[in-house]
């Protein structure tokens, strides 16, 4: 019985430390706070994601291996507080995806962003040189339609490019990531 009792109690000592290191140390351990006061250029939607843009990255599995590697090509125009965003992905595999983004910016830095993959509303906030945006991604349904909660965190690197970590969750497990650059598009 002693030893059922101690493997049980290591078995949950792990489990609590495991949801100690990913609430706090991890992905989900950031806050958009803790950048609120970071030093140079503060991230502003209106200005940094506005006109023509590329986008290059890659889609990680569960495993932790690429599945997917892509590349974009983003436009986005602003009239005030509210912006439309269309992103075309050409993905390794020779498909492509189309998505427009209607993002709502209130004064506050807060943001409202809707898309046809998206259920309901995604919401977010620009704090210092980074954006968070939390929305729910379904997926198309030749990929089985599934509901993914999303996380992405953008961060403003110091020569305007913007580096871009993403999430993918379906019952709190992680099923992918993503990690992209995206930056203005040099005129022709």
């Amino acid at each position: 019985m002693e030893a059922f009792f101690l493997v049980f109690l290591g078995a949950s000592l792990m489990l609590v430390l495991g949801y100690l290191r990913a609430r706090y140390f991890g992905f989900f351990g950031q806050s958009p706070s803790d950048y609120a006061s970071a030093d140079g250029e503060a991230f502003d939607l209106r200005t940094h994601l506005n006109g023509p843009i590329v986008c290059e990255g890659v889609i990680y599995g569960p495993t932790g291996r690429v599945t997917s590697r892509f590349v974009g090509d983003f436009h986005a125009e602003w009239d005030g507080n509210k912006g439309v965003m269309t992103e075309r992905f050409t993905y390794d595999s020779g498909d492509e995806v189309l998505r427009e983004w209607k993002l709502m910016l209130g004064n506050d830095g807060r943001i409202r962003a809707l898309a046809s993959d998206v259920v309901g509303e995604g919401q977010g906030v620009q704090s210092g040189p980074t954006v968070q945006l939390k929305y729910k991604y379904k997926l198309p349904e030749e990929q089985g339609g599934h509901v993914l909660d999303t996380t992405d965190w953008m961060y403003l690197a110091p020569n305007g490019t913007i580096v871009n970590r993403s999430q993918f969750r379906k019952y709190g497990i992680k099923v992918a990531e993503l990690v992209a650059t995206m930056r203005r598009k040099e005129a022709a």
